[in-house]
């Protein structure tokens, strides 16, 4: 079978090269999976029979001016960089591997050895890149066939594949997400069998993995298939415990995984933003900690979105995620996610939107989003109801900002001036007169005005013993 896509000037060019020096070389991975799967791809990866670094560095000369090359030599690899194009090559190699370790003892080997020691077989395709034979389709074990049936199956036994390397286990799901294919049972099983050997791999390596699964289109896919593999309580075991339904006395709470996962996948309808999608799998992180049955109303699980809070630094370091900006604002997303549903649920006061608006800041639209995603009932009513609720919300909180200016406010009057207008030192007064002015402003008693902030300041200084000196 020719594989016409791959007839384009930089592949030619390779081909060319590798001619020059007398070495077969393919295009191998995931360019060519991707030209079946119609999905672009900028990087392209090749192997040849011999010193792949021989075939970039002929590449690179051809090139000329403007190319970077680089070369790994303990590697066998190198990359050819030009602007936008980036070329990778290594030597068709073999592998074998030591129970504790990922990483593998290379020989050389053929290019059957090579496609062999591939993950799944649809990274193991290859395509002739050589002038007579150019774009010839090398499928030895059906990554074709499975791609058009949308199956993960490893080339090989599929204990072998994830024992050796045991990230191939995050990978399968991460491609099984990612690309919407289903896993092979069998290789699925071996995942099963395999899943206590993610332990010798790098929790970074994991993270990035769990990146992939979050940004693609139905990211429930892959929390699904860790949770049913036994991966998911070995590298997250706070989400897996949310997973199940307690009875007592016939009553049990909805299953918080299922929810949580339904939430997630709705956020992801409505956003690309990777972190609004941590936000949502993690709102009811704390509902497994905070449950609790009580006779006269059932389960409940006061405070979780509090505690759900503060458990988000811990799971952001145990997962390698960044403990940054990113962290505090999932944390934030989940203290607050709970606010405009209370707010629908009782009547929307002026001061409580303004609080709102105050506390998410530029966040707002988001906390938004994740709190209508959050309403996953199968009751069509209560859901529009909702709904509803929520759109007088945005509403009222279009026209205080417009009116009130709340957003990231600071007060007219801050601290030192109030120290300055009394002769005060820090103290509590400067403290207490701080936060009334500000509650003042967000209960809508003064407007968000300088004089009226200076007027109320001076009035509840009074009633405290105060008076301004001067």
């Amino acid at each position: 079978m020719k594989v016409n896509a791959i007839d384009i000037p930089e592949i030619r060019l390779v081909g060319a090269a590798a001619d020059r020096i007398g070495r077969d070389c393919y295009a191998v991975g995931g360019y060519v999976r991707d030209i079946f799967l119609h999905r672009h791809s900028k990087d392209i990866d090749f192997v040849t029979i011999g010193s792949g670094i021989e075939v970039a560095e002929a590449v690179a000369r051809t090139l000329g001016k403007g190319t970077h090359l680089s070369v790994f030599r303990n590697f066998g690899t190198a990359q050819v960089k030009r602007g936008d194009l980036e070329l990778e090559f290594v030597g068709a190699r073999k592998e074998s591997y030591s129970h504790d370790s990922r990483k593998p003892i290379v020989e050389d080997g053929t290019l059957e050895e090579d496609l062999s020691r591939r993950d799944f077989t649809i990274n193991a395709l290859a395509v002739s890149v050589n002038a007579d034979t150019f774009g010839e389709l090398i499928d030895m074990f059906d990554g074709l066939e499975d791609m058009a049936m949308k199956i993960i199956r490893t080339p090989l036994d599929p204990d072998v594949t994830f024992s050796d390397d045991p990230l191939r286990m995050m990978r399968a799901i991460r491609f099984a997400t990612q690309l919407e294919f289903n896993i092979h049972p069998d290789t699925f099983a071996a995942i099963k069998r395999n899943a206590e050997r993610i332990s010798i791999i790098s929790r970074e390596r994991v993270a990035d993995e769990l990146m992939k699964i979050m940004a693609s289109p139905v990211p429930s896919i892959g929390w699904k298939l860790l949770a049913d593999c036994g991966l998911l309580r070995l590298i997250f075991p706070e989400l897996a415990a949310m997973r199940g339904v307690e009875t007592i006395n016939g009553r049990g709470h909805k299953d918080n995984f299922f929810h949580t996962l339904a939430v997630l996948d709705k956020v992801a309808a409505k956003s690309a933003d990777v972190w609004l999608r941590w936000s949502a799998l993690l709102h009811d992180i704390a509902k497994p900690v905070t449950k609790r049955w009580d006779d006269s109303i059932g389960w409940t699980f006061h405070n979780h979105n509090f505690v759900g809070s503060k458990m988000v630094p811990r799971i952001f370091r145990a997962l390698k995620l960044p403990l940054n900006e990113k962290m505090k604002y999932v944390a934030k997303m989940v203290e607050l996610h709970m606010r405009p549903i209370a707010l629908v649920e009782d009547e929307v006061t002026d001061s409580a939107v303004r609080r709102l608006i105050h506390d998410a800041g530029d966040d707002i639209n988001d906390l938004m989003t994740l709190c209508e995603a959050d309403i996953t009932s199968k009751n069509a009513e209560k859901v529009k109801r909702h709904l509803e609720n929520f759109a007088h919300v945005r509403e009222k909180m279009t026209e205080l900002e417009a009116r009130d200016h709340i957003r990231n406010f600071q007060p007219p009057v801050d601290g030192a001036e109030i120290m300055a207008m009394f002769g005060l030192a820090p103290s509590r007064e400067v403290g207490v007169l701080k936060a009334a002015v500000k509650d003042a402003i967000l209960d809508g008693i003064i407007p968000n005005e300088r004089q009226a902030a200076l007027a109320f300041v001076i009035d509840r200084a009074a009633e405290m013993g105060l008076h301004p000196v001067g």
